[in-house]
């Protein structure tokens, strides 16, 4: 039951952040998102042009969710600021991020701390993150 108020409650935030032109940060630290939430928080980054940070630290987002944001950073072009960190994401959504970021030109600041990221996956947001630009991670 606390599940399914949830997933309602977060598909309203995505249905609002589709449509709403003046929202420019969005905190959803410690909400039990997990990658369900997180797909459709990044559904709305897609079409959305006002958001600026992001906060979704201290949830339940894995590579699937990072995937999801990684996806929609490569559209996205107001997003300058998104918070990750302790959360469930290892290499791979570290990789997916990292493409992202190539494609990507607004986002300078993401924090991943805290994940389940090696060196593999810190190492090719580095690599991309001085191949293409300069980023705070």
């Amino acid at each position: 039951h606390g599940e399914n108020n949830l997933k309602q409650a977060l598909e309203g935030v995505a249905d609002f952040l589709k449509v709403n032109a003046s929202l420019t940060e969005l905190h959803l630290a410690q909400c039990s998102i997990n990658d369900l939430g997180a797909q459709a928080i990044a559904d709305a980054l897609q079409v959305n042009s006002t958001l600026e940070r992001l906060t979704l630290y201290r949830n339940s987002i894995t590579d699937v969710g990072a995937q999801a944001l990684a996806d929609a950073l490569q559209v996205n072009s107001s997003l300058k600021w998104l918070k990750l960190q302790d959360n469930s994401i290892t290499d791979v959504g570290a990789q997916a991020l990292a493409d992202a970021l190539q494609v990507n030109s607004t986002l300078n600041d993401l924090d991943l701390q805290n994940n389940r990221i090696t060196d593999v996956g810190g190492q090719a947001l580095k690599n991309c993150c001085n191949k293409h630009r300069n980023i705070d991670l």
